[in-house]
């Protein structure tokens, strides 16, 4: 904090000084279909008189600009102009920008359709559709983002961030889909991992792991699939990473309410092809609990590192890391509440940590460019959960679970360009290993007075015996586009084979075809539809999971199945406005399900624990379906918005068969965020968001009253899955961000307040033992010491619909 007071107070002294405010900016421009760099290029920025233009490396560099806001514009004989818009300049930082150019198709005669508008269309040839692009300036000025890419991105239409509005967690929902039904992708590289303190088999956390000063753009994809993307069923994230800069070092430092984050950046060789990035950042969550008096303390490292190295014009080898440290633990409030305390004992104690490390080489050709990636993934998991987590014993512990996993992953693809067809193909091995030992107490032993035994112990307690399997994939995708122009047409196929599973090694099995079409009625508008089957194998915590006898008991587990089908309409009316209207459709087969509740598993992993950690069959189905609209207008005139509206319905069947609500079937949502450039680098940016009511599962009020003390929560009632209903969720967030540049450094202050007007966040009300006034013991209803199976305990429901505004004040100073 007197670091910050400092800083602030440095900041107020120097406004007044009269330093030059200029800053720069560099970048390469490359063709898009080859990735070959482009000479001559003509760069200017809007709203200046600032002109240069790319030299035979395709490298460009723009000095002395006054220091506010820009869009670039890229342009040259033959190709279609491309505007790369709201490129903050400031004084501080000099970024660096990649900007693919697309050949503008011509004839004898005229210029032909072209194939709609390319400044703000996200789409591609082998996606015409449900694709969706944010900039790292949209990510790092979203109201109530936090510089939370996992947090931003719930702004897209049809992703929630849980079933419950208020959901502090980043559990990304894509068209009513699981939250393990998506994949990511960093400088091509598949990170499995982006969140801490990461639901294993599942995905989310309460705070996401990549540094916004990293990312250049994020690109979703929530249907026709890429054919060189494997386990995709809901989403692929493509994550676009900066190079360094290669003129200076230079970095940025990162201070908030909650984080303090440094960033460094700049060449590391004499010549200048090789550049690196590279972060740190540390949480102080926990001081900020114990001050508000919180019992949970939250602590996490995370890194993350790029370097670059061009060989020359064709060849280039990336190297990447990111990882994390995560550890969650209690301390006991100073002031006991039923609330503070039920948190206590009913969440796990967890510790984890995990990294990714790749390297990717890239080759241009004449007509095209290959990629050979090879990286390695290594998760561990430490979980631990006690009937009493403030005084932990070897008596009263209820889990213990010590898993991990580790991915080495080979990939290797090409593309080319042939007679206007564009031909991608390629290959992928991947050998992964998975560890798991679990001790578990999933209900303790129980007798009545008379010493009767009312409920049997029932324990798991294994040591997972699962080899090192091998993975292995392949893919061709080609398209064209015919009627001068008008028509894109786009096929694949991919096959996905595995050594573990019963019928694994049955390429047949996942063949997996699928086809996009585009029809462009004018220059604004597009006609898009796709139809596509996509596989996914199962988790490793479901493959690995053992009986007590320590045998494998999932291996007949098949690949999950989605069927899609996509339709939609593009309208381009200018240079910076989108707009979509799509319906889709999915089908699920082979959907996981409980042996032991007998539901789908599509309703889990919104929790700390791990998800698939049972047996299962793969017999269950699902569908989810609707619309989404969504409005993207880009920076002019110092205004820049998004609009998404989502309804869907998303429902999956268990052992009985039936379709029924699932945990993420929200029905609506909707999202408008804007931001405002004022002058004097002050920036204004507010957040609106609803979300329908999630469905929920009442408690078992017999089960929940016999194992409340060993487990320290209710217990639900399976047979009544999803037949209740939270209440909608709606609430704002507002952002304010004020810029100081001076020589060579520049001051960002902001202040982001989520939920600023305190609306309420329904969630399901926690089952727990009423206390007595001082909440140092249980009531009952004999006055007599609780009984081990809650027979004279007093239930009691708390409500959990709290009303928080989280305000986040800091600063950035770039250098």
């Amino acid at each position: 904090m007197k670091v910050f007071l400092f800083i602030t107070a440095f900041t107020v002294v120097t406004i007044t000084t009269h330093a030059q405010k200029l800053g720069s900016l560099t970048g390469t421009v490359v063709q898009k279909t080859t990735q070959l760099p482009l000479p001559n290029v003509t760069i200017t920025l809007s709203n200046s008189t600032l002109a240069t233009s790319s030299d035979t490396a395709g490298k460009f560099t723009l000095s002395n600009i006054p220091t506010k806001t820009y869009n670039i514009n890229a342009s040259a004989v033959g190709y279609k102009k491309t505007t790369v818009y709201n490129v903050v300049v400031t004084s501080g930082n000099s970024n660096n920008y990649t900007i693919e150019l697309d050949k503008d198709v011509t004839s004898n005669t005229a210029i032909v359709v072209r194939a709609n508008r390319r400044t703000v269309k996200a789409a591609t040839l082998e996606t015409p559709l449900s694709i969706q692009r944010l900039t790292t300036e949209e990510i790092k000025s979203s109201p109530g983002g936090n510089f939370d890419i996992s947090k931003v991105i719930q702004t897209l239409p049809g992703v929630g961030g849980g079933a419950q509005g208020g959901s502090f967690r980043n559990d990304i929902i894509i068209r009513g889909g699981a939250p393990n039904e998506n994949v990511f992708y960093l400088d091509g590289i598949e990170v499995p991992v982006i969140n801490h303190f990461q639901t294993q088999g599942s995905s989310g956390g309460p705070q996401g792991m990549l540094n916004v000063s990293f990312i250049e753009d994020v690109k979703l994809t929530t249907s026709a699939f890429d054919a060189r993307y494997d386990n995709a069923i809901s989403s692929v994230f493509q994550f676009k990473q900066k190079n360094g800069n290669t003129k200076k070092l230079q970095g940025n430092f990162r201070l908030s309410a909650t984080e303090v984050a440094l960033t460094l950046d700049g060449p590391l060789s004499k010549n200048k092809k090789t550049t690196f990035l590279a972060s740190a950042r540390r949480s102080y969550l926990q001081l900020l609990f114990k001050a508000i008096d919180l019992p949970i303390r939250p602590n996490y490292w995370d890194y993350q590192a790029k370097v670059t190295h061009n060989f020359n014009k064709k060849n280039s080898l990336n190297f990447i890391v990111l990882g994390a440290i995560d550890e969650f633990r209690f301390e006991a409030p100073k002031t006991a509440t039923p609330e503070k305390l039920f948190i206590i004992n009913a969440s796990p104690l967890v510790n984890q940590w995990n990294y990714t490390v790749g390297a990717s080489f890239k080759h241009l050709t004449t007509n095209g460019f290959y990629n050979i990636a090879l990286s390695q993934t290594n998760f561990n998991n430490d979980i631990q959960k006690y009937e009493d987590n403030q005084n932990p014993t070897t008596a009263n512990k209820t889990l213990d679970i010590t898993s991990g996993e580790i991915e080495t992953k080979l990939r290797a693809d090409a593309v080319t360009n042939l007679q206007g067809w564009k031909v991608t193909y390629g290959a992928s091995a991947q050998l992964a290993s998975y560890t798991n030992r679990t001790i578990a107490v999933i209900a303790k032993q129980l007798t009545d007075g008379s010493g009767n035994i009312i409920q049997p112990a029932i324990t798991a307690n294994f040591n997972s015996p699962l080899k090192p399997l091998v993975r292995l994939g392949a893919f061709v995708q080609a398209g064209k586009r015919f009627a001068s122009n008008r028509l894109g047409v786009s096929a694949g196929l991919r096959s996905d084979m595995n050594t573990f599973t019963t019928t694994g090694m049955n390429g047949l099995q996942t063949l997996s075809p699928r086809l996009s079409l585009s029809y462009t009625l004018s220059d604004q508008v597009t006609l898009n539809s796709t139809v596509g089957s996509y596989y996914k194998l199962a988790p490793y915590t479901q493959l690995g999971y053992a009986n007590n006898a320590g045998q494998l008991v999932n291996k007949n587990a098949k690949y999950l199945q989605s069927n899609h089908l996509t339709t939609g309409v593009e309208y381009v009316p200018n240079d910076a406005l989108r707009v979509t209207f799509e319906g889709f459709y999915k089908r699920y087969n082979n959907v996981p399900v409980s042996l032991r509740s007998g539901i789908s598993l599509a309703n889990l992993g919104a929790d700390f624990n791990l998800l698939g950690n049972e047996a299962i069959t793969t017999t269950g189905k699902g569908k989810t379906y609707g619309v989404e609209l969504f409005l993207q207008k880009k920076l002019t005139q110092k205004f820049f918005g998004i609009l998404s509206y989502t309804y869907y319905r998303s429902l999956y069947s268990g052992l009985n068969g039936n379709f029924i609500p699932s945990s993420w079937d929200n029905r609506q949502l909707l999202s408008l965020t804007w931001g405002y450039k004022l002058p004097r680098s002050w920036e204004f940016g507010l957040r609106l968001r609803y979300q329908g009511g999630a469905p929920f599962t009442p408690f078992d009020e017999g089960q929940s009253r016999l194992n409340f003390l060993s487990q320290g929560q209710g217990t639900l009632d399976f047979s009544r899955l999803n037949t209740q209903r939270l209440r909608a969720f709606n609430s704002s967030d507002v952002r304010i961000d004020k810029k100081w540049n001076f020589k060579k450094t520049t001051i960002n202050l902001f202040l982001d307040v989520s939920n600023w007007y305190l609306a309420k966040a329904e969630g399901q009300s926690q089952y727990t033992f009423k206390r007595n006034d001082d909440n140092t013991n249980y009531l009952t209803s004999n006055n007599q010491p609780i009984q081990p199976n809650g027979s004279n305990a007093i239930p009691v429901l708390l409500p959990n619909n709290d009303a928080i505004a989280t305000p986040t004040l800091g600063l950035i100073v770039e250098f």
